[in-house]
């Protein structure tokens, strides 16, 4: 008898605690939207009365005719284009249009409260992943942990922290005078140098490194075209950087600098605007990703006067920014690998979608502007297996627009549907 009231105490605990653990798991979150028309970014192909369900952050399935779960919370966007989140490769989300000698009032905290700003802006416009290459302070860093933890909105970041710079170079602080003893953060020179500062970034939170391979136009004393790394301590750089598993982008304009950058092995060359043929065949045999910065020369040009920048950087923007377009142009007809990046800080963050029309403009065709955006930029980021494509398995980030993408990209400067890891961030379809 003693053993089996102790048998029936045994099974009611068991019981009792199974019921605890059922109340403890909290039931799966689902979501599904209704897509008049869904983008398979792969193929170009538009699919017609897409069902797509989610679970959580996830995507659980994607089809025509699906069966909708009972419960599930459900998304009307019938009348519209539904295509993956939208990525943007080079950013400065921390920054803003400040240039010159105007850059120094700005401190670290306000530039991190400028990055706040910034990624909802970014957000909102469409754009649910961003690389951000250059920062200050390893404000992008903060930036990047607050937006996980879910204290402040912005796309999902991978950061550079401070750009690695010769001195001197295009990512130093070239403004003050000797007295002053100014340097960047990411100031390394020599390969031991950079071997150091490289370990040093990815120490401080780091995703990927960014390292300045030639002058640059928006920066004082320096020349875009002139190579500032050489081919040595690049190779030291990237060496050190894939070891540990973080990718590599170089600014590089000059197209000895491009090549050298190539051929130490960068993941990515951001702007290219001196690109030659044998640069173009350098990166083509490695397989480097090309990430032109093109729509900022239409706003930067009509704006610098208003904004206050040096006449010396308006200067060499008015030789180089033609003149990228002209080689970026050739570079897209040799069938590099494109990247879409913006550069977005050289003009106001949220219009970073007016980037495809000039690609499109320079010879790519829709599909391809925003395969750049899509399905490119996550295989440049590593994130293939997380972002880019509406696909099971993938995070729920997902925009729509009104009308036809493929027919004008210019709709993707309008996003009036924006979800990122299955919470909806702007919903314009909503009356």
């Amino acid at each position: 008898m003693k053993h089996r009231r102790l048998l029936i105490a045994l099974i009611f605990l068991l019981c009792r605690l199974n019921l605890l653990w059922a109340q403890a798991v909290p039931t799966p979150k689902t979501v599904v939207i209704r897509a008049g028309r869904l983008l398979d970014v792969r193929t170009g192909k538009t699919l017609a009365n897409q069902i797509i369900i989610i679970q959580d952050d996830k995507i659980a399935s994607v089809g025509s005719g699906t069966q909708i779960p009972a419960g599930a919370q459900v998304i009307d966007l019938s009348s519209a284009t539904v295509l993956p989140g939208l990525i943007d490769a080079h950013t400065h989300i921390t920054m803003t249009t400040n240039f010159g000698y105007s850059r120094l009032g700005i401190s670290i905290p306000r530039e991190a409260l400028n990055g706040a700003r910034n990624a909802r802006v970014t957000l909102d416009a469409g754009f649910t992943t961003i690389r951000n290459v250059g920062a200050s302070g390893f404000t992008d860093v903060a930036l990047r942990d607050a937006i996980n933890a879910g204290d402040v909105p912005g796309p999902r970041m991978l950061v550079s922290g401070p750009a690695l710079s010769i001195t001197g170079g295009h990512c130093d602080d070239n403004l003050l005078p000797f007295e002053w003893h100014a340097q960047s953060d990411g100031v390394a020179d020599g390969v031991e140098g950079v071997q150091r500062k490289t370990r040093e970034i990815i120490k401080y939170g780091a995703d990927l490194i960014k390292i300045c391979a030639t002058g640059g136009v928006l920066s004082h004393g320096d020349n875009p075209q002139a190579s500032q790394y050489t081919l040595d301590e690049m190779k030291a750089i990237v060496a050190d950087a894939h070891r540990l598993g973080r990718k590599v982008a170089a600014h590089a304009h000059g197209a000895q600098g491009i090549r050298w950058a190539s051929e130490a092995g960068v993941d990515s060359i951001e702007h290219g605007s001196y690109i030659d043929d044998a640069a173009i065949a350098e990166m083509k045999k490695n397989g480097t990703y090309l990430v032109p910065t093109l729509y900022l020369a239409d706003w930067f040009l009509a704006n610098a006067e208003r904004i206050g920048t040096p006449p010396e950087l308006i200067g060499k923007a008015r030789e180089v920014m033609p003149a990228a377009r002209k080689n970026v142009a050739r570079a897209f007809a040799a069938g590099v690998k494109v990247g879409f990046g913006t550069d977005a800080a050289v003009y106001p963050h949220g219009l970073n979608a007016h980037e495809f029309a000039v690609m499109v403009k320079l010879g790519l065709t829709p599909l391809q502007a925003i395969q750049a955006a899509t399905i490119n930029d996550a295989d440049l980021l590593g994130w293939s297996d997380k972002v880019g494509t509406v696909e099971p398995g993938k995070w729920a980030d997902v925009v729509a627009v009104d009308g036809d993408p493929l027919a004008d990209v210019t709709t993707l400067e309008r996003v009036k549907f924006v979800m990122k890891g299955g919470e909806i961030i702007k919903n314009l379809y909503v009356k």
